[in-house]
């Protein structure tokens, strides 16, 4: 999946690779970079020996593996499951990632292009994520602080059903 975004941003390209546990929704592996060669960041859960691999351009490191860990792919995919569980899962939750514990707070439900959504806000980084609230529970939109100002991402819905004219049309037919 490729995510092209404009705006406030300056021209630059952001290539994701998450590996993650088909059940938890938690990170197997991640890799970022700008898609040209080496991954700029590498993260590896090495669950039988029980170890975390980081690196981060030329340097390596090695820390224990002692609890689950999400990458930025994986936590917003786990978000969106707990969107698909009654309520929209717990009030206040955390994850865990490399850099540090996320807290989540799950906010009122509201509507993105019409489509009624649950939100959660992320911190730190003060980040909000909205999932739809039926199946298939997309993620409809993303607002990401940055240096040079927000960055939001919305979903485009398109309706499944025919325009209307097209529909007239294939009953003449």
């Amino acid at each position: 999946m490729q995510t092209d975004f404009g705006g406030v941003l300056p021209e630059l390209r952001r290539v994701q690779h998450s590996r993650l546990h088909p059940r938890h929704l938690t990170s197997l592996g991640y890799a970022e970079g700008d898609g040209r060669g080496r991954p700029s960041f590498e993260v590896q859960f090495d669950r039988r020996a029980g170890l975390v691999h980081l690196r981060q351009g030329r340097e390596e490191a090695s820390t224990p593996l002692v609890t689950e860990y999400h990458d930025p792919v994986s936590l917003l995919l786990w978000l969106r499951w707990l969107s698909a569980q009654e309520g929209g899962g717990p009030e206040r939750l955390g994850a865990q990632l490399t850099g540090g514990r996320v807290l989540i707070q799950r906010l009122q439900s509201t509507e993105v292009g019409g489509v009624p959504c649950t939100g959660y806000f992320l911190r730190p980084g003060n980040a909000y994520v909205y999932t739809e609230q039926a199946e298939p529970w997309r993620l409809m939109r993303l607002i990401q602080p940055t240096d040079f100002g927000s960055v939001e991402a919305n979903a485009q819905v398109r309706s499944s059903r025919p325009a209307p004219d097209r529909e007239r049309r294939r009953r003449r037919v």
